[in-house]
């Protein structure tokens, strides 16, 4: 049985015009934190433009690819890209999501999306205690290596599950875990975020599940400010630039939470699927 056809919106001047803007603003924070900007995309293109759920993350995903692009040659002109690592973590990412999309049916989003909001809290504290410097790069081992392909895993089965983004998780734990600079952290999240971007967006191309007007249209707007969110990371202080992300993740951390406690007083039989 075929799914419905999603209604789109017009192509008018207001359509072009939002997903500049959700362009130019997601550009800015992907260059800045080191996430794909799905955080604002989504839920712009839900309010602003009616997209529905599905069709917001998949447009979302498409438009990753070249911003997280431009950040990764961004970040690696100050040298600030561990590429074996994220060859690591986007491998197992890639796995991860397989495994996050069979355990979707099978878990209470309700609950995943409460675990991850005490998940986020840890990290933000973690945020103000663990100032990583500058000069601190991820040394590789194999004991190291295989710690990379576990955490892309757990990034790739949160993602399937609740719909986040790597960055919001990578970067924290490269840099609390592994000891790696903010600017390393960054770098590394926005390579890693690249394979599995083209990956689902593949998928969400043959399922009709993107809107390829709209993702290029943010895809571009985005590649003009991701180098000045880049260029910002660089110029500001470790601790400062901690303290924003960690201001960033409240953000995340209060959607999700309202997320959960929506999830928690629908009736039954209103689940939706969290993308």
């Amino acid at each position: 049985m075929s799914a419905p056809e999603t209604i789109r919106p017009p192509r008018d001047a207001r359509f072009v015009l939002t997903c500049v803007g959700i362009g130019l603003l997601a550009g800015v924070l992907s260059g800045l934190f080191g996430v794909g900007g799905g955080t604002v995309i989504v839920p712009f293109l839900v309010m602003l433009l009616r997209f529905d759920q599905r069709l917001a993350a998949g447009t979302s995903l498409a438009a990753i690819v070249p911003t997280a692009t431009v950040g990764v040659i961004s970040y690696a002109v100050h040298g600030s890209v561990a590429w074996i690592a994220a060859l690591l973590l986007a491998a197992g990412a890639v796995v991860g999501a397989q495994v996050g999309t069979w355990l979707l049916p099978r878990l209470s989003l309700t609950v995943l999306r409460s675990a991850f909001v005490g998940f986020l809290v840890a990290v933000i504290v973690s945020l103000f205690v663990v100032i990583p410097s500058r000069d601190a790069e991820l040394v590789l081992t194999w004991l190291t290596g295989a710690a990379l392909v576990v955490l892309g895993v757990v990034t790739g089965i949160l993602s399937g599950l609740i719909g986040v983004g790597g960055g919001i998780i990578v970067v924290p734990a490269l840099m609390v875990l592994f000891g790696t600079s903010d600017l390393v952290a960054k770098g590394t999240s926005l390579l890693m975020m690249i394979p599995t971007a083209v990956s689902g967006t593949i998928g969400n191309v043959r399922r009709v599940n993107v809107d390829l007007v709209a993702a290029a249209i943010i895809g571009i707007a985005a590649c003009t400010t991701t180098a000045l969110g880049a260029w910002a990371a660089v110029l500001v202080d470790p601790f400062v630039a901690n303290a924003l992300f960690a201001a960033y993740l409240v953000v995340i951390a209060v959607q999700m939470g309202i997320r959960a406690w929506r999830g928690r007083t629908r009736p039954a039989g209103g689940r939706k699927t969290a993308r």
